[in-house]
């Protein structure tokens, strides 16, 4: 399940934390609460930093931009034979920051950083590259929320209590069973627990 919430709810809290203690600096003329504010507002930033979903696509990004400059490095190590590279001629993949293969999925599948990567513009800002951005692939919250006939906003335990039912109904080898809805039912399920 998404944390979102809790997270920019701390950010809040800490940012709150924060300027009363500033507050609190100048009311009393003490220095020593301005460090204490700069703390809080250093985890409030972390806070929302990781809640709005940045830290993740970040290092998402930066995990698919040493994977591309090592497999440049690689063919360009097979191209002159191994030689000019550090290590003796070893080949780029073989160590330390190989980056990830082809067959890894990143979190959320893959299909979900493609969309991200269309909707993002020149310098990484929000926009539509090339004119078009792709159809999401997967149900969104709401319609997963109504595939497993629940209120949108459920907790994790009720989300995995109703897919486990409707799996033991819906799924192909039952006696009613029924694919397409085995298959909606998973998916609303894995796009709740991502």
């Amino acid at each position: 399940m998404n944390n979102s919430r809790l997270l920019l709810g701390m950010t809040a809290v800490f940012a709150g934390l924060a300027a009363l203690m500033v507050v609190l600096a100048a009311v009393f003329r003490d220095p020593v609460p301005l460090f204490v504010a700069a703390a809080f507002g250093g985890a409030s930033y972390l806070f929302w930093y990781q809640g709005s979903g940045k830290l993740r696509t970040s290092l998402y990004e930066r995990v698919e931009r040493r994977a591309r400059a090592n497999s440049g490095r690689e063919r360009r190590g097979r191209a002159d034979g191994g030689r000019g590279q550090r290590g003796g001629g070893r080949r780029a993949s073989a160590g330390f920051g190989a980056g990830p293969r082809e067959e890894w999925t990143p979190p959320g599948g893959r299909e979900r950083w493609e969309y991200r990567y269309q909707q993002r513009g020149p310098g990484g800002t929000r926009g539509r590259a090339g004119g078009q951005v792709a159809a999401r692939d997967g149900p969104t919250d709401g319609e997963a929320y109504a595939t497993l006939g629940l209120e949108p906003g459920a907790d994790e335990t009720d989300v995995k209590r109703a897919y486990r039912r409707l799996v033991k109904e819906t799924h192909p080898d039952t006696e009613d069973g029924d694919e397409e809805a085995f298959k909606e039912v998973t998916e609303a399920y894995e796009h709740l627990t991502d």
